[in-house]
């Protein structure tokens, strides 16, 4: 039983934070590789705040508020770079977050933090907190996909240029988009720190980054459906099939070529072409 909570817990966290880069890249077509400095800013934000005595609620919706507070500052950074240009100055700003939290000696340094403070809940109850927040965060994405700033982000994606020339405030809805995402990572993170009751640089390296973009991928691009099944599943999948866990990097990347290959579009994609090869055999 303890084990099974384990796997959902491990799989809200992956949800959540597979959803929040799909705001970003799949909403608004911007390409982030650096999502896990975000992820990590809400695991760290939290863990010292609980380790300081301050309630984990309130923790939480800090670590989160710091993720969001330098989304913008990346964003803002990041106005005047597209496309590859974009993925790479993302990218830095990983490798910048590893580079800071390496060094410092309060932040715990190459060794992490240990001994992170229980949340005050029991394993059950932190999953059902868990769990709820993920579909929380799954309904909001279904939901702006159908508002004005969602159909403002799909302009954006498809072509920044003519959005603009129709009187879209391009800068504003993309820091939007990076401020969303990157505050539902900071979530993630702090969600994550006070289950495992450790953090360190390696939990939010440059592989963890990609593993997030591969979850988005797989799922299909801007699909909510897609990403969370993505999520769960390559989440959980290592944990059951223990000899898979070892070569996790190759399982992806292998997916990911597959994916791209085969259908650019994610199993969403691959879904969607299901159903409609159906609908079209069985039309009079």
């Amino acid at each position: 039983m303890e084990y099974t909570v384990t796997l959902l817990i491990l799989m809200g966290i992956s949800i959540i934070l597979a959803l929040s880069l799909n705001l970003i890249t799949g909403y608004c077509g911007q390409i982030s590789l650096g999502h896990a400095a975000f992820y990590g800013a809400g695991a760290y934000c939290a863990a010292m705040m609980t380790k300081a005595g301050i309630p984990f609620g309130v923790a939480l919706l800090a670590g989160t508020a710091l993720a969001g507070a330098l989304g913008v500052i990346v964003g803002l950074a990041s106005l005047r770079v597209r496309h590859d240009f974009l993925a790479i100055t993302t990218m830095g700003v990983g490798f910048l977050f590893l580079g800071v939290v390496r060094k410092q000696d309060w932040l715990g340094g190459e060794m992490g933090i240990f001994a992170i403070p229980d949340p005050g809940l029991s394993k059950t109850a932190y999953m059902v907190l868990v769990l709820v927040l993920a579909a929380l965060v799954a309904a909001f994405s279904l939901y702006l996909k159908r508002t004005w700033m969602g159909f403002a982000f799909d302009a954006i994606a498809d072509d920044e240029d003519t959005a603009r020339m129709v009187g879209i405030d391009v800068p504003r809805y993309k820091l939007t988009a990076f401020a969303m995402g990157t505050a539902l990572a900071g979530l993630a993170g702090g969600l994550y720190a006070h289950d495992i009751k450790y953090i360190g640089p390696d939990s939010f390296s440059f592989i963890e980054s990609i593993t997030i973009l591969s979850m988005v991928v797989i799922g299909g691009i801007g699909s909510v459906p897609g990403v969370i099944f993505a999520a769960a599943a390559l989440s959980v999948l290592p944990q059951w099939l223990q000899f898979i866990a070892e070569y996790k990097l190759l399982l992806y990347g292998g997916l990911l070529f597959a994916v791209m290959r085969f259908s650019p579009g994610g199993l969403a994609g691959m879904a969607r072409g299901m159903a409609a090869r159906a609908r079209a055999g069985g039309a009079p």
